[in-house]
């Protein structure tokens, strides 16, 4: 696996948080709930630039494929979304749906990293 599409994943893996705390933590019961449209404002920057790296990464790690980012991209997503949503807002991702999308997901990001 080249180090392009680790940095890729990183990328990804890190912008998918910031999308999570910019969209989500309006629901949580903290301080910061108050504050989430300033959170979500300040982030838009930092998650810009992961998506850009992301995909300048990922577009050379996958032989020069935007839809092959597009997928690392998303696969990723429903990787991150699920466990944060969980931990965080204790909303149960074990359900017939998710687990399918979940898995769905791995083979999706199995299919752009291996074939």
């Amino acid at each position: 696996m080249s180090v392009n599409i680790m940095y890729s994943a990183l990328c990804f893996i890190g912008l998918h948080v910031m999308v999570w705390f910019s969209t989500n933590l309006q629901f949580m019961s903290t301080p910061w709930s108050a504050k989430s449209l300033w959170v979500s404002l300040t982030l838009a920057i930092p998650i810009s630039m992961l998506a850009y790296f992301g995909s300048r990464f990922g577009y050379s790690a996958l032989g020069d494929s935007a839809w092959g980012v597009r997928f690392l991209a998303f696969s990723l997503s429903y990787l991150t979304f699920p466990l944060m949503t969980y931990y965080l807002l204790g909303e149960s991702m074990f359900t017939l749906k998710t687990m399918l999308c979940i898995i769905l997901s791995c083979a999706i990001l199995a299919i752009q990293l291996f074939m």
